[in-house]
């Protein structure tokens, strides 16, 4: 063998254990003849064990995609797969050719996608039991189906009322909104309210689904659909919901192959699982959430007309944050409770002027950006009042902060007093050492004897 060729093989044996994928390459008389540390890992078999043998030793012949590709010569590209029980992939496999166009193998790269199905899984199950809980927990109550939506001002009002209205009709709901403002409470409390709610509520979020999975999520699949199937088939989430709600949360991600499928889905009302040319009849109310502009899609061939106005039989708006500045002191307070109470804190109390800081921000994360603020003021804070200069370090101030023109003295003044206690903490702490004292508050010396003249502090 030349050297040229020795290096060669080197590198491509480098390339292949780099690869963060399962990759296992069979001659054509099925012995195995390169195994990664990604397939050691996967499949719990060593290259020691494995290498030279035959393939068929390790795995049921119905299991294994590189020996269809022997036998069919037809490569494949992000097919779901699954190789062992519990364990899913996706796979991309060829076969291999020498120069005379004799077939000498085949190879297979696999994406271990286990834990986006099991996590998607858990997450529907959760969300049934907790459906329930929470359905349970209304009754005792005596809370209404929207009770989570926090907030009294217009806009709040104007968009929960509307979904009161359509909950208890079986039209079809598109909820509009940025991301971060509620779209899926509003779809819960839809589902709460209306005559499905003994049903499951199965929610999907079509922008965390790969693209060769939604098919089988959607619409599952029927027994021995394909290599490695579950022998009992699968059902997908849309028969999962039957008699109750589907809610399909950024649905400006769903591919154009499954918009066609899900627009037969609302007209037909039935499904057809894969490798199964027997519809199932669902009754299965659905609501869907963006934050896409659907209509510019739809000019631009990215989501089908016909769908759009499928779905958008009822669109309701849930406002930004930034348009019910009224309802902040209400999250806030809410949120606060449920903080102190989960990490087993003292409820503080916020100044006027630190809610003002919460009012004059524009909010771009809405909701879920003040939650996640108010859990970490609970965190990170241990005084029973907290003024601005308190979460100076914690609230997202930036280019984006509006302030009105009456707040600006008062927080100036805030800062400026926060300034000279640190400036005084400082000193104290060094004992009146001036470049210690600079380094401490990471100034230069000319900088903190300027400030000490300003806050009028003895030189």
């Amino acid at each position: 063998m030349n050297t040229k060729l020795s290096d060669a093989i080197y590198y491509l044996t480098a390339l292949l254990e780099t690869s963060s994928d399962a990759i296992a390459i069979v001659s054509s008389k099925k012995e195995v003849m390169f195994w990664n540390t990604h397939a050691e890992r996967i499949y719990g078999i060593s290259k020691d064990e494995i290498i030279g043998k035959n393939i068929e030793d390790f795995f049921r012949k119905q299991d294994l995609k590189l020996l269809e590709i022997l036998e069919t010569e037809e490569a494949v590209c992000n097919v779901h797969h699954e190789p062992l029980p519990d364990k899913h992939v996706l796979i991309n496999s060829s076969p291999i050719y020498n120069d005379h166009g004799g077939l000498i193998g085949a190879i297979s790269i696999e994406d271990d996608v286990t834990n986006v199905v099991k996590l998607n899984e858990k997450l529907s199950s959760t969300t049934i039991e907790l459906q329930k809980v929470k359905q349970q927990a209304n009754i005792q109550n005596q809370t209404g189906p929207f009770s989570d939506i926090k907030g009294e001002s217009a806009s709040t009002k104007k968009a929960k009322d509307l979904a009161l209205k359509v909950a208890r009709t079986n039209a079809t709901v598109l909820i509009q909104g940025e991301s971060g403002v509620g779209k899926e409470l509003f779809s819960q409390g839809i589902h709460e309210a209306s005559l499905r709610n003994n049903k499951p509520f199965i929610p999907i979020n079509c922008g965390a689904i790969p693209e060769s999975l939604f098919e089988s999520e959607l619409f599952g699949y029927a027994r021995g659909a394909f290599t490695g199937a579950s022998k009992e088939g699968k059902k997908g989430k849309i028969e999962l919901a039957d008699g109750g709600t589907l809610f399909l949360d950024e649905i400006g991600s769903l591919p154009l192959d499954m918009q066609v499928k899900l627009l037969r889905v609302l007209q037909e009302k039935e499904v057809y699982p894969i490798g199964s040319n027997k519809p199932s009849n669902v009754n299965v109310r659905i609501v869907a959430a963006t934050n896409s502009d659907l209509k510019k899609m739809v000019k631009e061939g990215k989501f089908r007309d016909d769908l759009y106005y499928r779905l958008s039989v009822v669109v309701i708006v849930a406002p930004p944050l930034r348009e019910r500045l009224g309802d902040i002191p209400i999250l806030v307070d809410h949120f606060m409770q449920e903080f102190s109470i989960k990490h087993q804190k003292q409820v503080p109390r916020l100044l006027e002027s630190t809610l003002l800081m919460f009012k004059d921000y524009r909010w771009p994360g809405n909701i879920r950006e003040l939650r996640n603020i108010v859990e970490r003021i609970i965190l990170f804070n241990e005084k029973e009042i907290i003024a601005p200069q308190d979460i100076i370090d914690i609230f997202p101030v930036s280019n984006t902060h509006v302030v009105r023109k009456e707040n600006v003295g008062l927080l100036q003044q805030d800062k400026a007093a926060m300034e000279k206690t640190k400036i005084k903490e400082a000193l104290v702490e060094t004992y009146g050492n001036k470049s210690a004292a600079a380094k401490i508050l990471g100034i230069s010396r000319v900088s903190l004897y300027k400030k000490m003249r300003e806050y009028e502090i003895p030189i």
